[in-house]
């Protein structure tokens, strides 16, 4: 009997590994274009470094090496002293796709889904048909272990080409290379780029780059301070939805719907668990594999209508006003800094925390709109920019109040680097290339008040700026009649000439005590070249013109005694003649 179609059909179904399906859809991990595909495999690398050197709280030093091996070909070495990595867990790190360590955990961390490193070993293999190269080793007592893996993508299986013990003569760390086709540029959105924003937000780590011209670019450290180790915290019951939910009631060990609440999320103590369950209609003392799916919708539309505490915020770590404002004074080259840090926020029940930092001046053009460096975890975003949560916040901030030109929708224009970094347990990207950020109200909503903070700055600086050049240009226009006063007092008085030029000078000490003494006015011109020294006054702390008001007052009250004062030395000098 002749098979039906339906049946024609079955026999072709068949299932795919994850690793067959990012093989055709490896534009979804940021290897659609050679130059692209270069940067992605510097920056897994690099990600995965800097995670397991703050992991074990040791400071990183990581070399990044782009060889040119040919048209087309490059060679990315990318060796860090960090922990190590087992033996056992080697090949299936770098080569087995979703596979990792913090996938299900809530704290922050550079990587998320356990994709990048293994995906860039498979794109090197797909590429060039080279395996990659890992050496690794956890104590300097320890042998250091080298594999040559590629990654079978009909099973989603590290193949192991090499398993061998080398000398190494690194205490602990991990090396990778890997053969790969890409393209190299030196500007926009390149490795030189990524390594340049990396060091800027993490000032604790010292970069060393040789790119594939074999110019070596360090990138030191600027603090030895380490980031604050964070801690994993359980899910917010605000961030569940119903598919979860009934996942957790079926897999818990606890034996009550309230102990299961207590114990399963954060932030809800007994009263919460009970009060939830209450609103719900549904017995505290519920067995949870026995809550039918209409009383766990119950549940979810009770959580929505009780109070709950936020999330702990120790499972992030933001960089902090002081070291985020040094790593831009590193990089960037301006006149004047600042940076801000929100207090912690909560979107769908995942703390996240908004950082902003503004370099204006310098060498900056003036003409041009802002540069926007925008930044995850730690982690420069360099594609995608138009559809990012932090580019919208940004456009959608009025900056003219700030003393900034700007056209509606677009960035500010001026001499000016704008920073955004958010830190999250769990950051919203829009795919699995991590290229920018989901469209959050909470989230736009944070970065705009961070903005807005910055600008207020940034306000009182360019504010400054405009009285000072007021100020110069008035004491310009005063010195320009004291040769006139003093020539008039010369005839009326019958002056001498030197005595003339005693009544310029004492005319000028005047104008000096009065408006302030030029030599005082501070100016580098290196640091800007497009404002001169009518801006000179730049640089002054806040604190110096608080005490100058403070004292505005006294000097007010002695200011007709001392002017009576040197009208009488004027006269004396003349009466003398």
């Amino acid at each position: 009997m002749a098979s039906t179609i339906a049946e024609e059909m079955a026999k072709k179904q068949r299932e795919i590994s994850v690793a067959e399906f990012f093989e055709k859809n490896r534009h979804l991990l940021g290897f659609d274009n050679k130059r692209k595909a270069l940067l992605t495999a510097v920056k897994e690398a690099v990600d995965n470094a800097l995670d397991a050197c703050e992991e074990a709280d040791i400071l990183p030093e990581i070399v990044v090496e782009v060889v040119q091996m040919g048209e087309d070909r490059f060679r990315v070495i990318v060796e860090d002293n960090g922990p190590g990595i087992v033996k056992s867990q080697i090949p299936r790190i770098f080569a087995k796709l979703l596979y990792g360590s913090k996938f299900h955990r809530l704290k922050q961390s550079r990587g998320q889904q356990g994709i990048g490193i293994s995906a860039s070993v498979m794109y090197a293999q797909l590429t060039t048909g080279r395996a990659s190269r890992i050496i690794s080793k956890i104590a300097p007592d320890k042998p250091a272990h080298y594999y040559e893996l590629k990654v079978d993508t009909a099973k989603n299986k590290p193949l192991i080409l090499k398993d061998d013990i080398k000398e190494w003569e690194k205490p602990h760390g991990t090396r990778i290379e890997m053969d790969l086709e890409g393209s190299y540029i030196k500007a926009g959105q390149s490795v030189d780029a990524y390594l340049k924003q990396t060091a800027i937000v993490n000032p604790h780590v010292t970069i060393t780059y040789v790119n594939p011209k074999a110019e070596q670019i360090i990138f030191p450290r600027v603090t030895e301070e380490m980031p604050k180790q964070t801690a994993e915290i359980k899910p917010h019951p605000y961030g569940v939805e119903l598919g979860l939910l009934l996942k957790m009631l079926a897999n818990t060990k606890f034996r009550t719907l309230q102990a299961f609440f207590i114990k399963e999320f954060s932030r809800v103590g007994s009263g919460t668990a009970k009060a939830i369950c209450e609103t719900a209609l549904v017995p505290p003392n519920t067995k949870p594999s026995k809550v039918s799916r209409d009383d766990a919708e119950k549940l979810i539309n009770a959580i929505k209508k009780t109070r709950i505490i936020s999330p702990p915020t120790d499972c992030i770590s933001p960089i902090g006003e002081e070291l985020l404002e040094k790593g831009l004074r590193k990089e960037v080259n301006a006149e004047y800094y600042c940076a801000f840090t929100r207090n912690p926020s909560v979107y769908r029940g995942n703390p996240f925390q908004v950082e902003v930092a503004v370099a204006y001046g310098g060498d900056q053009p003036p003409q041009q709109s802002a540069t926007l460096l925008r930044f995850a975890n730690r982690v420069p975003l360099l594609y995608q920019q138009g559809g990012c949560s932090i580019y919208k916040s940004v456009t959608t901030t009025n900056w003219r109040p700030y003393g900034l030109n700007q056209s509606n929708g677009a960035l500010p224009v001026g001499p000016v680097t704008i920073i955004v970094h958010i830190a999250s347990v769990w950051v919203p990207f829009t795919s699995e290339s991590k290229e920018a950020i989901a469209h959050y109200p909470e989230i736009i909503g944070e970065i705009k008040l961070a903005l807005q903070e910055a600008g207020r700055r940034l306000q009182k600086y360019t504010l400054k700026k405009r009285r000072v050049k007021d100020e110069l240009k008035k004491r310009s226009y005063i010195e320009q009649y004291i040769p006139h006063v003093a020539i008039g007092l010369q005839e009326i008085l019958g002056l001498k000439r030197l005595e003339t030029e005693k009544v310029e000078e004492i005319l000028k000490e005047m104008l000096e005590k009065h408006r302030g003494k030029l030599e005082d006015l501070e100016f580098d011109p290196s640091k800007s070249v497009e404002y001169d020294e009518e801006f000179a006054r730049i640089g002054k702390e806040e604190k110096e013109g608080e005490e100058r008001e403070q004292g505005e007052g006294k000097e007010e009250e002695n200011k007709g005694e001392k002017e009576e004062e040197e009208r009488e030395e004027v006269k004396k000098e003349g009466n003398k003649k």
